[in-house]
């Protein structure tokens, strides 16, 4: 996997989002943010990620959606539970995912992050091939744009996000990914 010029990764499919615009610097890409989402809650394998990340969702499809019907958001990347990666925003703009949020006293962490979803939720583990996934995208993501931080949704919106979940495993993934697991 690599991500091109145009911060699209090679060779994932893309479907582009609306839910975006430029950074303030587009350089200042040093944060990776991993969320989880599933649309109805814990159900998984439907395109409802995909729809509200477009803003398709049909707020009558089921009645969770319609607390959902003005939101725009969407991350950059979606990694289903079979393993497929989704590329919604290319990584050189700026995707809707963080919301209100901080990191290291640096507010509006979507102005210099990264977002990955996860399909899942904070009740059931996710799949190995997700984690695989989640790897490869990490080191590509890593060889194009200086990230130094790896984080949750929960850590930099700890009042408002609980994502990715007790069931995420951290050392885990930072210990494939060469790096010490400081939770």
């Amino acid at each position: 996997m690599l991500i091109d010029a145009e911060g699209r990764l090679v060779p994932a499919r893309y479907i582009p989002s609306p839910n975006c615009d430029e950074r303030p610097d587009r350089n200042d890409i040093s944060l990776l943010v991993i969320h989880a989402i599933s649309l109805p809650p814990e159900e998984f394998s439907s395109d409802s990620v995909i729809e509200l990340f477009t803003n398709q969702l049909d707020p009558q499809a089921h009645p969770y959606y319609q607390g959902l019907q003005d939101l725009k958001v969407s991350s950059h990347f979606f990694i289903r539970r079979n393993g497929e990666i989704i590329q919604f925003v290319p990584c050189t703009l700026r995707a809707w995912h963080a919301g209100i949020s901080d990191w290291q006293g640096r507010p509006c962490c979507n102005d210099f992050s990264i977002g990955i979803e996860l399909e899942g939720s904070d009740n059931q583990p996710f799949e190995l091939m997700q984690y695989s996934r989640l790897i490869e995208l990490t080191l590509a993501i890593q060889a194009a744009y200086p990230v130094s931080d790896i984080v949750g949704h929960a850590d930099i919106a700890p009042q408002r996000k609980t994502d990715p979940g007790p069931y995420f495993n951290w050392q885990s993934y930072r210990q494939a990914l060469g790096k010490i697991d400081n939770r």
